[in-house]
């Protein structure tokens, strides 16, 4: 019945849903944690503007719903060459784009879109190049300029990647929100109206959900995308209620204002445990939280005051007090879930005499005084920024240390951090595709160390980046592994981060909702999903 449905087109379905109830609309309400900083993932490095974009948006593969294995998106299928440099993908016949009051589409999804979306990154002659600002971070901090050779149109629904060098998270990586496929048609018609940002503000693409309206700050609307080429979905709303504070989350969930919430309050969980209206779903969460020592400032350029910080700060008494049961402290930068973890480096010592010693060898016998930077929202590594740095400031005053917090707006905090304003401050990470290179060249590599890029350190250790670039063009898994642990040492002993916790991922649900996985890379996916009514 849903594919006749569908095959009748949007006329009989839209005079279906006139002619049945009102009350029989299924909303799903979820409280999202923050604000986007736009509806396209290409701009953005944060799970929440991620979130906003998933509905919306098909890339080439994904990540199957809950998983880490990379399944057909808007392509069906790929071949790759013997010697692992070529990419052929099959597209799709007939996936629809979504309509707006700017764009009636003419066509289904074809070639040229692929090539626009990746285009628009990769030159800088495209013309949709600078709009919106034209930083595309992820996409320059995986070295995907370097790594692209070619990209071609060989039919209407074929299209070729050819790259410079074995890249052994290539599709992996595809599949992040970072590649999503746009309508080079909608781009065109767009630049043609002078509103080309329009693209990165009123998202078009060929996802489950059609995009319906954003009220900043406060609500983002979705619809059911009848056309929609996996088919029709259960829900016939999606709405984003943007509610930062997790105890107001928690009292919509009770309230059943919202269905689904994530990242409770640490102290909230024995309760929601407890509680017959809600479940609450938990896993090992893919991430790692942590505070960045800019080294291209004084006085972290001195890889003593950045061990003598990592020896001053009680970890025990922060996870205790902020992550509860819910974190483990972290002493690598990639988690303990993750292969290639190296289970042998030992942490830095809890030991204040010995970093005030360190102080003194550096020429700060007295202390210094710097700025710590605290996220001002909610993250799944890290659940009460503010608290921790609190915690720190007073450990750091023991050693002479005197730390002023620091706190911007989300996107403005990030923005800044990636530029390297700071001296000191907190983020973290939450895996995008389940390979160690998301962590450790993505965040810590040379190339990510340009302003705006990912590794907020601005770190460049040659030894580290040479061993993680080589890990890329291996296939060999045990290879790769021995790169990683190798790259691991390096990290500790040169202390471009003072590690602090892997948390465990907590969401909360109405007893209502049906089928809602949690993402294994933090993000949240509501294909399929549906409510008992």
């Amino acid at each position: 019945m849903k594919r006749i449905l569908l095959g009748a087109g949007l006329g009989m379905a839209a005079a279906l849903a006139l002619a049945a109830p009102a009350q029989a609309a299924k909303t799903l309400v979820y409280c999202s944690e923050g604000s986007p900083e736009n509806f396209n993932p290409m701009l953005n490095t944060t799970g929440t503007s991620f979130d906003v974009s998933l509905p919306v948006y098909n890339n080439l593969v994904q990540f199957e719903r809950g998983g880490t294995k990379v399944v057909p998106g808007l392509a069906e299928s790929w071949t790759v060459s013997e010697d692992g440099l070529t990419y052929t993908f099959k597209l799709r016949a007939g996936a629809k784009w979504h309509s707006s009051n700017d764009f009636k589409p003419t066509r289904d999804a074809n070639a040229d879109d692929v090539l626009f979306s990746f285009n628009r990154q990769w030159k800088a002659d495209h013309p949709y190049h600078k709009v919106s600002g034209g930083a595309y971070d992820y996409f320059g901090d995986m070295a995907m300029p370097k790594l692209l050779k070619s990209i071609e149109k060989v039919d209407d629904l074929t299209v070729k990647f050819t790259l410079n060098a074995v890249e052994a998270p290539f599709l992996a990586n595809l599949a992040m929100p970072f590649a999503p496929i746009m309508s080079a048609e909608y781009a065109e018609q767009l630049l043609k109206k002078g509103t080309p940002e329009k693209l990165d503000q009123i998202p078009i693409g060929t996802g489950p959900f059609q995009f319906v309206a954003y009220q900043k700050d406060a609500v983002i609307r979705y619809k059911a995308f009848e056309n929609y080429w996996g088919g029709r979905q259960p829900l016939d709303n999606l709405v984003f209620a943007i509610t930062p504070d997790a105890a107001v989350r928690y009292a919509k969930l009770k309230a059943n204002e919202c269905q689904i919430m994530p990242y409770p309050n640490p102290a909230d969980l024995d309760a929601m445990k407890k509680d017959s209206s809600i479940v609450l779903q938990e896993q090992e969460g893919l991430n790692v939280g942590y505070l960045s020592f800019n080294v291209q400032k004084k006085p972290f350029d001195d890889v003593r005051v950045r061990r003598a910080i990592s020896m001053a700060l009680d970890k025990k008494a922060m996870v205790d007090a902020v992550y509860q049961s819910a974190g483990v402290p972290a002493k690598n930068p990639i988690p303990p879930t993750m292969w290639s973890y190296n289970k042998a480096i030992e942490d830095y010592p809890f030991d204040q005499e010995r970093a005030k010693k360190l102080l003194a060898d550096a020429g700060y016998p007295n202390g210094f005084e710097t700025d710590l930077w605290a996220m001002p929202v909610q993250r799944p590594y890290n659940p009460n920024a503010k608290r921790i740095a609190e915690m720190m400031q007073a450990d750091l005053a023991k050693i002479g240390v005197k730390a002023k917090i620091v706190q911007y707006e989300w996107g403005e905090y990030r923005k800044r951090m990636q530029q390297g304003e700071h001296q000191m401050g907190m983020l973290g990470w939450t895996g995008d595709n389940g390979d160690p290179d998301n962590f450790l060249y993505n965040l810590l590599g040379c190339e990510a160390a340009r302003p705006g890029g990912s590794n907020l350190s601005k770190w460049c250790n040659k030894e580290f980046d040479d061993l993680v670039v080589q890990a890329k063009r291996t296939t060999d898994v045990a290879a790769r592994t021995k790169l990683y642990e190798q790259a691991q040492v390096i990290f500790k002993e040169d202390a471009p981060w003072y590690t602090i916790a892997h948390s465990v991922v907590h969401m909360g649900l109405s007893k209502n909702v049906v089928d809602y996985k949690m993402d294994s890379f933090g993000i949240h996916r509501f294909e399929g999903v549906d409510l008992k009514q």
